[in-house]
Parts: structure tokens; sequence; C-alpha cells
């Protein structure tokens, strides 16, 4: 069981039991609940922690915990339903969007319930980060002289040029003086759109694309074209028609082990890019988020497209996050000419700097011998995990079989039958106590068939990915059950 779980199935139980103590009272000790249960310290320490945050008990050191006194009675509410009209009043220009759609960035970000396996999450599993490297990286990266003083506003000079020769690949082509340190990739690419396109504007994306981007462009006030991506990468010779047609004067793509696809750009393609690109007179954001997710195995991995620009086509976004920690949202945009300047603009403007002590905690990370042997062990972790994924599906769901068996990133892209209701299996998937992604929101336009995404960096391990295949068997056979 996922110790997040654990805490919160825990914490449900002491919820419930509340009622028996008086307020004041003290509960049991820690040591009581974890024989009671028979659950870490650590698990017991963290449900005590849910329930002190909600107010329902009060911890004093040294003493224990008690109950806490009852909430006075809450305070009226006033009627704010006047905010739907100010909320909703035209601007005078319809192409600029009031409402902002979230639900793109929640695929990703949410939680599910106590009991059911996540086949959904982009992030990897507790078990897989490096807590202990990342602890001692903290450690000794609050030490650090200046550790807690205002940093550059482009960012510490030695992450910058870290990420530089991480962008740029060994011929150096990417200079620190063309990066800037960011707080995560998502931050990364709501700066880049909001720097390259004004509202209102068009801005191609790829068919199917990652969904947060898509809320990040529309949240900007952009409109999102969709250009297909087959198994060789986007289609360029639409990608040619669609800037013709639009007039746009951005594309957004992930030219490594795209999200959802898997798909790597071939080699000719990656050239048609960049010269469709620049004939436009337009910019490429390159989405560069899978590159330390590559598997064990894997042939040598192309360039990034930014080491191969020169003209300051390419926007180049990535991010330490996807590999470490939800929480070490360090990332970096590269770029040549004057945009750097308007990028570097906009994120000051809307957040001054990423903190100090979080950048040098990065490069505390990413200096440690524990850098290389999290790299191992990741790239060897995730190829098992396909290699069963894949495994289990072939035996328990022959019925899903992938146009793409990427070697990196952390997700397989699956096309279901004709008639299938995506919609319905994931939330016949949720009951079975499996969570999935329906293929719908990767699209910005009609989907051309239905999908779905199963990820395989979330769950606990191998078995706990076994068996969240069953549960979808079970889920698909209810769902045809009545055909």
């Amino acid at each position: 069981m996922h110790e997040r779980n654990s805490v919160a199935e825990l914490a449900a139980i002491l919820r419930g039991e509340l009622d028996r103590y008086s307020p004041g009272e003290k509960l049991p000790s820690s040591r009581a609940l974890v024989e009671r249960f028979h659950v870490s310290p650590v698990t017991v320490s963290k449900a005590l922690a849910t329930l002190a945050a909600e107010g329902l008990v009060r911890t004093r050191p040294g003493a224990g915990v008690f109950r806490a006194e009852p909430h006075a009675a809450p305070a009226r509410t006033g009627d704010t339903s006047w905010q739907q009209v100010a909320l909703s009043a035209e601007t005078g220009d319809e192409s600029f969007p009031r409402s902002v759609d979230s639900g793109g960035v929640l695929t990703s970000l949410a939680s599910p319930p106590p009991g059911v396996i996540e086949l959904s999450g982009g992030y990897l599993h507790p078990g897989l980060q490096p807590e202990r490297a990342l602890a001692a990286a903290l450690g000794r990266a609050g030490r650090r002289p200046g550790a807690w003083e205002r940093p550059p506003l482009e960012g510490v000079e030695e992450l910058r040029s870290w990420f530089a020769r991480e962008i740029g690949g060994p011929a150096g082509t990417v200079a620190p003086s063309g990066v800037l340190i960011t707080s995560g990739g998502q931050s990364a690419l709501t700066t880049a759109l909001r720097a390259l396109a004004p509202p209102g504007a068009p801005v191609l994306v790829e068919s199917p694309t990652y969904p947060g981007m898509v809320s990040a462009a529309r949240a900007s006030g952009l409109r999102p074209v969709p250009v297909p991506v087959d198994d060789r990468g986007v289609r360029t010779d639409l990608l040619a028609d669609a800037f013709r047609a639009s007039g746009a004067r951005v594309f957004v793509c992930q030219p490594l082990f795209q999200n959802p696809t898997g798909t790597v750009l071939a080699d000719d393609r990656r050239r048609e890019v960049l010269r469709i690109a620049r004939a436009a007179g337009a910019f490429v954001i390159e989405d560069d988020f899978a590159r330390r997710l590559v598997h064990e195995g894997a042939p040598p991995l192309p360039p990034t497209l930014a080491s191969q620009d020169v003209d300051g086509v390419v926007v180049h976004v990535c991010s330490l996050t996807k590999f470490t920690s939800p929480s070490l949202r360090v990332g970096a945009l590269a770029a040549r000419g004057p945009v750097l300047e308007r990028l570097r603009a906009i994120q000051v403007v809307d957040s001054f700097f990423v903190p100090r002590p979080l950048q040098e905690t990065a490069l505390e990370l990413v200096g440690a011998p524990a850098w290389s042997r999290h790299r191992r062990t990741v790239a060897a972790e995730l190829r098992t995990r396909r290699e069963v994924l894949l495994a289990e599906l072939a035996r328990e769901l022959p019925v899903l079989v992938p146009d793409v068996v990427a070697q990196g990133g952390f997700h397989i892209w699956f096309r279901l039958p004709d008639g299938t209701d995506e919609s319905a299996l994931s939330a016949a998937a949720l009951r079975a106590g499996v969570a999935v992604n329906a293929g719908r929101p990767f699209y910005c336009a009609e989907p051309p068939a239905p999908h779905l995404r199963l990820c395989f960096a979330g769950a606990a391990g191998t078995a706990e990915l076994a068996e969240g295949v069953r549960r979808l068997r079970t889920a698909y056979e209810e769902l045809t059950a009545g055909r």
C-alpha cells in the first residue's frame, strides 16, 4: 500500500474515533497507535499532523496529542453570487476567454483516492524519488555562503551553466547567458507562451498533446490549433499548411518521447520543423520534459532542437521536476536573441526569481555522486515497469496494443476499439480501483478515435502494476458486457 494511502486511511479512522474523547482529553500515544494499526511511526506522525491541520487535535511537545476544543460557530457567510456577473462580464473582445480550465493540469496532479492504484500520474512514485539525496543536498545547500541572499534574477550562474551544458550538448552550442532558471517546466511553458504570442493569437500544438500546455495557452488567451502526430512525430507537411492557414507565429512540440504518444521526432522531420518555422517567421517551443527519463538499453538520444538552431528559432524548456520530485520545482528556459529579454521580463514581473535555496539544492544534487546513481536506477526501473505493463496487458487485455513503445518517458498510449466510450471506461476503472487517463483531454479539437494513456512511473512497483491491469480488465469487461 502506498504510504500516502496508509496515512489517509489512518487519519480517517482516528477522525471517526474522536468522539470517544472529551475536548482536551489525551489520545493514545504514537507508540500505541503504531502497535495497534501495524504502521510505521512516520505514518502515525503524518496522520496526526493531518488531524492537527484540520483543527481536530492539538499537539503539545513532550505531553502528547489531545482532542481540540469544539470550534466556535462559523461566521455568517456573505452573498457571493454577484461574482458570477463580474467574472463573466465581456471585455469587448470575445477572443479573450474569461474562464480558466485547469482540468488539463489536474490530469497529472490529482492524487487518486485511498486504495486506488495510480496509472494516471505524471511523477515518479516516492519510492523512485531520490529522497535521501535530496535531503542531503538541501542540508548542504542551506549552509552554502549566501544561500539565503537574493539570487540573480536570471538564476544562479553555476546552475545556468549546468543547464547550458545539458541543453547544448558536447558542442556547447548554448551559452549560460542564454539560460533563465524557472520554477519548473509548467512555469517555463507559460512564460514562453505569453512572451511569444499576444492574447487572441493562434498557437500550433501537436495533436494529441500534453493537456497542461493547452490549458496554459488558453489561460493566456491563445487559440490552440492542432497539427497531427504519427509514429515519426509531428506531420511536417501539415505543419507547413497550418502555419499558412492560421498565421500562427508559435509551434509547441515535444520532440523526445512525446506526451502522450511516446514518439521521437524523426531526423528528417527535425530539420523540417526548424526550416518551416524559420520560413514562417515563427518560434518553436521545445518542451524537452523527458530527456532524463530514458530507459535502460535505449539507443543514444538525439540532441535537443535548441543545440541545432543557430537562428534563434527555438525556445527550449526543460525541468528537473519529473526526474526528481514534484517539489523540486527548478527548470530552465534557453533562447537566443531579443526574445531572451522578453522572457526574462515576463518572468521577473510574474515571480521575481526562483528562491535561491531551491537553486542551490538543485546544484548540490546534480553535482553529487548520487545523481549518476539515480539516473541508472530510474533508467533500469522504468524499463522493467514498461515491460511488465506490456506483458500484463498482453495477457489480461490483448485488445490494448500500442502504436509506439517508447524507450523513454513514463507512459504508453493505446487506441481503444472503435465505439469505446473512453470516459465511461475511465470511470469504470476508478470504480474498480485503478486511475487511468482517458484520451479526450489530450486533444484541443475533436479526437479521431478513443484512446487511453497508462502511466507506469507512479505505481508502487511491478506487483501493483499487474494488479492495476487486472482491475482495468474488470472495468473493460463491465463496460463491454452489454454489447
